[in-house]
């Protein structure tokens, strides 16, 4: 099963891929390899989910919006690659949570992200990770996760 079969057999529709609003590029392929820039869980209607987690965002909620973000990702290599079974490997990714300074459920938050990659793209969407908190995001967003991409 391809990882786009994967997805619609799971009833989920990629998003339309992000186009930054500064002055970078939403990806950049160098060899074999594809950076993803960070990307935030977007809405459906382009706003982003805010606030920061252990405070008015549950752990819960915030797993929701770091799977929202690994759609995001996804698309976005959709739209580098062309195919998702190009993807050979999910090589690192980078999770930042928007997290009250004594809030310690980073990787739970993260997880969210990293659980669909693994639905999506099998043992390919394993990875290393980094799952930290940070003072503040970008649009006060909950969560922002940028991703390294073998591709094929």
């Amino acid at each position: 099963m391809t990882p786009e079969e994967k997805l619609a057999a799971l009833g989920l529709v990629l998003p339309q891929a992000a186009m930054p609003s500064a002055n970078y590029v939403p990806f950049r392929l160098a060899g074999n390899l594809l950076f993803l820039s960070g990307q935030g869980p977007r809405r459906p209607d382009g706003g982003y989910e805010t606030g920061r987690v252990g405070r008015e965002v549950t752990t819960e909620q915030a797993y929701r919006h770091a799977r929202t973000v690994g759609l995001g990702l996804l698309a976005t290599a959709k739209l580098a690659v062309g195919e998702l079974s190009r993807i050979s490997a999910v090589v690192k990714l980078l999770g930042m949570v928007n997290a009250e300074p004594d809030f310690g459920e980073h990787p739970q938050v993260i997880n969210g992200c990293s659980d669909l990659l693994v639905e999506v793209l099998g043992e390919a969407g394993r990875h290393a990770r980094s799952a930290v908190g940070m003072g503040s995001l970008p649009n006060r967003m909950t969560v922002e996760i940028e991703a390294i991409l073998l591709v094929q």
